[in-house]
Parts: structure tokens; sequence; C-alpha cells
């Protein structure tokens, strides 16, 4: 039986692509909320520069005023090498390192081809594995770009066979802008099952265009995989400045509303303490909650 992983990405993807940069303190306290109310895996920062994403400046102090002792895996976004010696100095222990698919997407984003991320990609795996980190790659735009258009299997497969050549432990596929529907979900992974070879496979969907909780619920019935990561963002904030119109991440609270009425998965986590976390930081960013259930309550309503 497949088991799911919920990883919770709001202090960094539900952050970067909003209008109101929050303090440091802000930040940490996000994070502090997040695990009390149980998550233990988290996308807490990003190392990229602050001119590129200023929502993410001041990683390292963000980190240093985070609980250490709860026993919580924190997760260091990184673009480069640079990324990767900054999260090494740091309470991270994992990176992931980000590798668009399409090469307008890459160059617009990080400035350089596929085919030279791939490189700039393998160095990065390399260095973290040095400094004893674990290790995720993101393939972005793996659905669709918003540049190129549809993204056809056999290019996504050719990354994804140069990704499962690196000493990596998990792969992850992102559906940037929110295109993807359970279809493509099915079909990437029966493409990548065969090339897994014990790494995780983890999915990062959008809710876009209404499609991401699907997607999520089709990744989750996957056979075969071991263990199936599913990232969303507390309050359902976020997505990506480089990409036109992308907003919205699937909401944790939604998310695990739907799995746990779907496949009674236990997780561990306080469903009201998520949804007050996600209309805290709606007062803090000034922006209105994007998930549903912290306005319609759980079912059946807890006392």
């Amino acid at each position: 039986m497949t088991a799911i992983e919920i990883v919770e990405v709001g202090p960094r993807d539900g952050l970067q692509n909003e209008a109101k940069t929050l303090d440091i303190d802000v930040r940490a306290e996000l994070i502090t909320r997040l695990v009390d109310a149980g998550v233990r895996r988290m996308e807490a920062v990003s190392f990229v520069h602050p001119k590129k994403v200023p929502q993410m400046k001041g990683a390292e102090d963000v980190l240093a005023a985070v609980p250490l002792d709860r026993g919580v895996s924190y997760i260091g976004l990184v673009l480069n090498q640079r990324g990767v010696e900054r999260a090494a100095l740091t309470p991270v222990s994992e990176v992931n390192v980000v590798l668009p698919v399409t090469d307008g997407f890459s160059s617009r984003n990080q400035g350089k081809t596929v085919a030279e991320m791939i490189e700039e990609t393998r160095d990065s795996v390399a260095l973290a594995r040095e400094a004893r980190l674990n290790i995720s790659v993101t393939l972005a735009v793996a659905f669709g770009c918003p540049f190129e258009g549809e993204v056809q299997l056999p290019r996504l497969h050719e990354v994804v066979l140069a990704v499962t050549d690196m000493d990596i432990d998990e792969i992850a596929f992102a559906d940037t802008i929110g295109v993807a529907v359970p279809r493509q979900v099915n079909e990437v992974a029966s493409m990548v099952g065969p090339l897994l070879h014990g790494r995780r496979l983890r999915f990062h969907f959008h809710n876009t265009r209404n499609s991401g909780y699907a997607n999520a619920l089709s990744a989750a019935d996957i056979e075969g995989a071991g263990t199936i990561a599913l990232d969303s963002a507390v309050g359902g904030f976020g997505g990506c400045p480089f990409a036109p119109l992308a907003t919205g991440n699937i909401g944790t609270e939604d998310l695990l509303y739907s799995l746990r009425r779907n496949s009674g998965l236990s997780d561990g986590l306080d469903l009201k303490d998520l949804c007050d976390t996600a209309d805290w930081l709606s007062g803090h960013l000034g922006s209105p909650i994007q998930s549903l259930l912290p306005k319609a309550g759980d079912f059946p309503h807890s006392s």
C-alpha cells in the first residue's frame, strides 16, 4: 500500500509570490506555528539571491529562529551550487534543487538552457552529498510551460533519465503553472516508476485552474511507489514569480481533509491549528485565504 507524506511549502512557495514581504520574525513564527500543528517535513526557506526573490531574503536568519528539537526535517530550495553552500551552513537537513524541463522557462528563470542546468544540477547534487544533505530534484514546468506550452512526455523522459543518473534521494514533478490533469499525473508516474530504484516520488501541484486537488488525489492512488510526497501550502497561498498568472498552491488543510476522508490518512497534523495559522497568515499578508476549509470547517465538526 502506498504511504502518503505531506510536505508543507507555505514558508517558501506560499510567500515568494505575495506582494508583501514578511519580516524575519514573522516567517520564523509561521514555521513555528506549523511545527506546533504537527508538520514534520517542511520547505522552510529558499537560498536564492534576494534581488530575484526579495520575499525569501534572510534565509539564514529565519532558520536561526525556528525550533530545532522537534524532529522536523527542514528543506531549503536551491538553484545552484552557491545555494547549496549557503544551505550547508544552516540547520537544514535537505536541499531541493530546481531543474526546469524547458529552455524557455529555464532561460528566464535561471539564465541557462536545460542542458546547462542539468550539468549545474549534477554539480549541486555532488556538493550537497559531500555536505551530507538529503537531496531532492524538482523538475519545474513538468506538465506545461508558460512560454513553450505543452511538455511532451518524451521530452520529460529525457530530463528524468539525466536526473535519475544522479545520486539523489527523491525526484519531484512540479505543475508550476497549474495546468496538469489526472491523466498526466498517471502518465508521469508510469514513466518514472521503473526508474526510481528506491528513490522517493514527490509531486508539487498548483490549483490555478482548479485541478490541483484532483491531481493530488490521483497521485495518492499511485501504486508501487512506496511513499508519495505531496507538497501543499497552508492557506493555499503562493505561486511562482517567474511564471505569468501562476498562482494558487493547493492548501494543506484542504488536501488533508480530502486525504483523510478518501483514504483514512493518519498524519499527526492538527487541522484546526492549520486553519488558525492560515487565518493568522492572511492577516499578516493582507491577502485572502485561498483554501476553503478555514471558511467551511471540518466535517464531521469536531467539538
